[in-house]
C-alpha cells in the first residue's frame, strides 16, 4: 500500500505537475495521522506487509518523524519506506536513521545543477546531494535513487549516474517517461526501457534478476545485475511494457481515496470508516475494491492525473 500524506510539494516537476502547480487541498481534507494509524492496522490485520509514505513531497508535512516513529513502534512486523524528492534529508538525517526504514527512494534526474533547478522548477541539486551525504554517514539503508528519463533533457547522464550510485552503494532506478502532465509528456520525449537497456554502458553485461535471485516479490520494477561489476539496476517500463499482472500496489490518496491504478479517475472513499474508526465497514471496503483491480491500465478510461494527489 503507499499512502499520500500530503499534498503539497516543495518542487514542480515538470513531468509532475503544471509550471503553477495544482490547488493545494484544504488541511481538513488531509488524512488526520490518528486515521493513517487507524488504517495501517486495518491493512497489517489483512495481511498487507509492506506500506510506502509519499506525498506530494511527505517531509514538507508537519510531524512527519513522530507519525513514522509511532508507526514502526506498534507495527514492528510491517515493512516501511520512503518516497521524498531529498530536499530535506539533511536536518531529518539522524531521525530517519533511528526509524529504521526498510527503504528511502530519493528523485534524482540529474547530475548537473542547472539541469537539475529547470526540471525541477524550484529545486537546487546541492540540497539533495547534501541530504544523501548525510542520511548516507548516519546510517539509513537501503537507498534507492529514482530517475525519470527525458529524450534531450537527461538521457544522456545515464553513465553518470550509474557511476554515483555504483560509487555510494544506492540501487538506481531508471523509469520510463509517464504521460501525468499533458503539458509537458510528448512521444518525442519519451524512451522505452528495451532501448535504455541498449543504450546502458556495456549493454551486453546486463543481466536480467529472477524473481528469486532478487530476494523480493514482483513490482514495477525489472532488476538487472551488472556480471562484471555486480551493480544492480532498476527499470520501471510502465508505459511500454505494461506490468499490470504482476501489479500489488494500491494507492491511498491524501483525502483517503483508495486508487487501485496509477492511471484511475476514480476511487473508493475510506474517509467515513476511517473518521468512524469503523473496521468492518473499512475492511469490506478495501476487499471490494482490490476484487475490482482492472487488469490492464488500458480498462482505466484515458486516466491522466497529478501524481502529488495520490504519491509517485
Amino acid at each position: 500500500m503507499r499512502i499520500s500524506i500530503t499534498d503539497r510539494c516543495n518542487y514542480r516537476c515538470v513531468y509532475c505537475m503544471p509550471p503553477e502547480g495544482i490547488p493545494a487541498l484544504e488541511h481538513h481534507r488531509i488524512l488526520r495521522y490518528e486515521e493513517i494509524l487507524f488504517l495501517c492496522e486495518a491493512l497489517v490485520a489483512m495481511g498487507v506487509r509492506r506500506v510506502r509514505f509519499t506525498g506530494g513531497e511527505p517531509l514538507v508535512r508537519k510531524g512527519v518523524l513522530p507519525f513514522l516513529k509511532e508507526l514502526r513502534e506498534r507495527f514492528p512486523s510491517l515493512r516501511v519506506a520512503l518516497t521524498t524528492n531529498g530536499s530535506l534529508l539533511k536536518p531529518y538525517a539522524q531521525d530517519l536513521a533511528a526509524l529504521d526504514l526498510d527503504s528511502l527512494n530519493v528523485s534524482l534526474d540529474t547530475l548537473d545543477p542547472e539541469r537539475f533547478r529547470q526540471l525541477t522548477r524550484l529545486g537546487c541539486l546541492q540540497d539533495v546531494l547534501g541530504g544523501l551525504d548525510a542520511v548516507s554517514r548516519a546510517g539509513v539503508a537501503p537507498i534507492k535513487l529514482n530517475t525519470v528519463l527525458i529524450r534531450g533533457e537527461n538521457d544522456h547522464e545515464i553513465p553518470a549516474l550509474l557511476d554515483f550510485a555504483h560509487r555510494r552503494g544506492h540501487l538506481l532506478r531508471l523509469i520510463e517517461f509517464m504521460p501525468l502532465e499533458d503539458q509537458r509528456w510528448s512521444s518525442d520525449a519519451f524512451i522505452g526501457a528495451d532501448e535504455i537497456l541498449r543504450s546502458l554502458p556495456g549493454p551486453g553485461d546486463w543481466i536480467e534478476e529472477e524473481e528469486a535471485e532478487a530476494g523480493v516479490v514482483k513490482g514495477p520494477a525489472r532488476y538487472f545485475r551488472n556480471r562484471v561489476t555486480a551493480q544492480r539496476l532498476g527499470i520501471i517500463a510502465a508505459v511500454s511494457h505494461h506490468f499490470c499482472s504482476q501489479c500489488n500496489r494500491l494507492r491511498i490518496t491524501a483525502t483517503g481515496e483508495l486508487r487501485t491504478c496509477l492511471f484511475a479517475q476514480e476511487g473508493t472513499n475510506l474517509r467515513p470508516f476511517l473518521a468512524a474508526q469503523d473496521k468492518e465497514g473499512l475492511e469490506k471496503a478495501l476487499r471490494r475494491s482490490v476484487l475490482e483491480k482492472p487488469r490492464c491500465w488500458e480498462d482505466v478510461q484515458d486516466g491522466k492525473l497529478h501524481m502529488s494527489h495520490i504519491g509517485g
